[in-house]
């Protein structure tokens, strides 16, 4: 999967801040009947919308044939709502059809399409759209490798909350790719995302305590941020758990404990050797 785009009750919140007057009521039906679940009822209410060009409800129907919601799952169905939202300009609908293309959903897969609509999103202020646009210049997926331009489009969505991006913008930091490296910044950009539930920033702040980069050694914390990204089910985060007890940094010393996270992480790696 090349791109993480992801649809939030927030977003959907703030879409519905920018429906007219004349079409509230109906769009307002329509959340409630989706919140709660009555996908049927959203849907009958948000087509008439959706075909009249209202370009939130376009969104909504886009989201729901990509998801399944109320109607079969059918990726074509949810490109060809999320492009009519998105010739209007629809900053939601830029970013949902940039990660279409981006995974080649609906669509064949085409990196320098996914771009096109990740930088008129994100131009728009859309922060997973900034996100995955600075994702694309990390890896080199439809434009020139470009950390710098990476860090400007992860810096942009990280300081709106993006998870996702305070987390690489902390990788930036701590590998110096594209910044000067800087593990106190690292360390900042990783508790904003760990304090989010990001599994991956968790273990990624227990390594940076286990080390003592960037903040001061403390293998009681490195244990309390690797626990919290293992119960997530995150596989970095117990095989490190797991060594922390093998070690007895920052636990008692239990070689139990230490072999159960490191199989849970092995099982879930193919081909990893099980000794």
């Amino acid at each position: 999967m090349r791109s993480t785009i992801k649809a939030t009750l927030a977003a959907v919140v703030l879409a519905m801040s920018l429906v007219g007057t004349a079409v509230a009521g109906p769009f307002e039906d329509g959340f409630a009947a989706f919140g709660r679940g009555d996908y049927a009822t959203a849907l009958r209410l948000y087509r008439p919308l959706a075909d009249q060009g209202n370009a939130v409800a376009q969104t909504m129907l886009g989201h729901m044939y990509g998801n399944g919601w109320g109607v079969p799952k059918d990726d074509a169905q949810a490109v060809k709502w999320y492009r009519l939202a998105a010739d209007q300009g629809n900053a939601a609908a830029q970013a949902w059809l940039g990660g279409m293309y981006g995974n080649g959903l609906g669509v064949p897969q085409d990196d320098a399409q996914a771009v096109k609509w990740f930088r008129l999103a994100a131009d728009r202020g859309n922060a997973d759209a900034q996100y995955n646009l600075g994702l694309m210049y990390s890896v080199g997926w439809g434009v020139p490798q470009d950390d710098a331009q990476a860090v400007i489009w992860y810096r942009l969505a990280a300081d709106q909350g993006n998870a996702d991006a305070q987390n690489n913008l902390g990788s930036m930091y701590r590998n110096g790719k594209g910044v000067p490296q800087d593990y106190a910044q690292a360390v900042k950009w990783f508790r904003l995302a760990a304090d989010q539930g990001n599994a991956d920033a968790q273990t990624r702040l227990g390594l940076e305590y286990r080390i003592g980069e960037g903040v001061p050694q403390d293998y009681a914390q490195a244990v309390k941020w690797f626990r919290l990204a293992a119960d997530r089910g995150y596989a970095d985060g117990q095989y490190n758990l797991g060594t922390m007890y093998y070690f007895g940094q920052g636990v008692p010393q239990n070689y139990g404990k230490c072999r159960l996270n490191c199989l849970t992480d092995a099982l879930r790696r193919p081909g990893y050797p099980l000794h």
